[in-house]
């Protein structure tokens, strides 16, 4: 039985190629951690702009679960890279594969 299809999560600006890192060190040096765009764009309506899950999901084309579970993976990723001084690489859902 195959997976079921991904649903497209309507995501808006384009952060392809870009790193958020601790200064001072060279990104070389540093363990990347990467977030893609739906990660960011669920982090950046509930914890940015203070939606609620089922908001957010109305925005990104999403049920509040689906959400729910982006914005967890999202969070642990955003205390890890701020914990333990690793750089935050943004990407596009395309690039999972």
């Amino acid at each position: 039985m195959s997976p079921r299809p991904k649903k497209a999560r309507k995501c808006k600006g384009k952060l392809c190629g870009r790193a958020f890192k601790p200064t001072g060190t060279p990104l070389v040096d540093l363990k990347q951690v990467e977030m893609h765009r739906d990660e960011l764009e669920a982090l950046k309506l509930c914890d940015g702009e203070g939606m609620t899950q089922e908001e957010a999901g109305r925005c990104m084309g999403v049920s509040r679960g689906t959400v729910q579970r982006i914005i967890t993976v999202a969070r642990k990723k955003t205390a890890l890279a701020l914990t333990q001084g690793h750089v935050l690489v943004f990407v596009d859902a395309e690039e999972r594969l």
